[in-house]
């Protein structure tokens, strides 16, 4: 039967990836199995050669792995043609995490002596991976003002050293916003890899493939989960043959699989991501405006706001400016942690993207492994809070900020 093409991206949502299980279980069933059988020793050859599609070990794929990764990939693709006007392809790796994910990235691309450039304000964990860890390995991170185009041209061209240019946008938690298309062009000029962190945004409200990047990434455990039941990372890659060579081998080696049990949540948890995010988008431009006009506050990070500074870079590359805002309180810290102790329905957590709302201090909490004076350059401050907003009724969400903030 010819298959029908699925025009809706709540449908790709819904379907891309699955396959009819053998003994018809409405959903692909939790592969709890670390290996898998062969019908022969031929067969057991063809399968580790590559002659024959198949499973061999969970560490390298499972059922449940391979439907979540090509249901993201067909997500970040949707609605994208290649050159040649053909439907975009592209191929994911499932990873416990998004440092897992990060890790292959980098791990597959740089090497001694190679360097990445990227800018201010990036997720904590990143940040820290790029002073901690990666110059163990001889490899640098070159961090500078992105929204200077001429600068960071004239940066990349005087060192031939860097290989890779790696991107945030929105970033954490200033929501500042780089020029995706005005950057992957500056990466295709000098022939760097580009990569994209599109966890904030998700494949809903933005698509780094249509601006041309190598790699999109996200932290699967935020919004495409959305429910705070699993971590998890997945890397997207449009050169398939990579992703199924160097990328697949660094992935297998490094051992950041998932498993099937959290790859299953994952599965769920996106089949109501284009619902969710109209909700959680709703949600977000009445709270930034509550806020923003709040006499207890003194500035709110939001993209839905002309007064941020990257108002109309995200009108440009987004379908929406999101759920997510930080916001300073004009009474400094101490409000801060007034107003975090007062609240009696928003949550206190770290994390992003769930159902509920989630309200956290990034000073004390998702970056408190950056150093105060590096904080402090990226705009992360002592008084800085980040939310997180989520699908509840909004007035129960506005009512419980304003009477944490009286």
């Amino acid at each position: 039967m010819k298959q029908v093409p699925l025009t809706g991206f709540s449908s790709v949502c819904a379907h891309a990836g699955h396959t009819q299980d053998p003994l018809y279980a409405h959903l692909t069933p939790i592969y709890a199995s670390s290996t898998y059988v062969y019908d022969s020793a031929e067969q057991g050859m063809r399968r580790f050669s590559g002659q024959e599609d198949g499973f061999i070990y969970s560490r390298w794929d499972s059922p449940n792995f391979r439907e979540v990764e090509e249901k993201v990939a067909a997500l970040e693709c949707f609605g994208l043609s290649d050159a040649n006007g053909a439907p975009l392809r592209a191929k994911a790796k499932l990873h416990a995490s998004g440092m897992g994910a990060l890790s292959t990235l980098f791990l597959t691309h740089l090497k001694a002596g190679d360097k990445v450039i990227s800018h201010y304000s990036l997720y904590g964990g990143t940040e820290e991976l790029f002073r901690k860890i990666l110059p163990q390995l001889g490899i640098e991170a070159v961090i500078t003002d992105m929204q200077d185009l001429e600068k960071t041209a004239s940066i990349i061209e005087s060192d031939p050293s860097i290989r890779m240019m790696y991107l945030e946008t929105p970033a954490n938690p200033t929501l500042r916003c780089v020029d995706l298309e005005a950057l992957i062009g500056l990466a295709k000029r000098f022939n760097l890899v580009s990569a994209v962190d599109n966890t904030f945004a998700t494949p809903y409200l933005q698509q780094p493939f249509s601006f041309g990047a190598d790699y999109v990434f996200h932290s699967t455990t935020k919004f495409l989960n959305g429910h705070g039941t699993a971590i998890g990372g997945i890397l997207i890659g449009r050169d398939e043959e990579r992703m199924r060579g160097a990328v697949e081998k660094t992935h297998r080696l490094l051992g950041a699989n998932s498993n099937p049990f959290d790859a299953f949540l994952l599965t769920q948890g996106i089949k109501t991501l284009e619902l969710r995010m109209e909700r959680h988008c709703h949600n977000a431009m009445e709270v930034a405006g509550f806020l923003d006009g709040h006499a207890a506050v003194g500035r709110v990070n939001y993209l839905g706001l002309t007064s941020h500074p990257d108002f109309e870079i995200a009108a440009r590359q987004m379908k929406h400016p999101g759920a997510m805002m930080s916001f300073e309180l004009k009474g400094g810290l101490e409000a801060g942690k007034r107003f975090i102790d007062r609240l009696q329905m928003c949550l206190r957590a770290v994390s992003l993207g769930t159902t509920e709302t989630l309200i956290c201090h990034p000073a004390s909490m998702t970056h408190y492994g950056v150093p105060k004076e590096l904080r402090e350059t990226y705009g992360i401050t002592d008084g800085l809070i980040r939310m997180s907003v989520g699908i509840e009724t909004v007035n129960d969400i506005l009512n419980d900020l304003d009477q944490a903030l009286s």
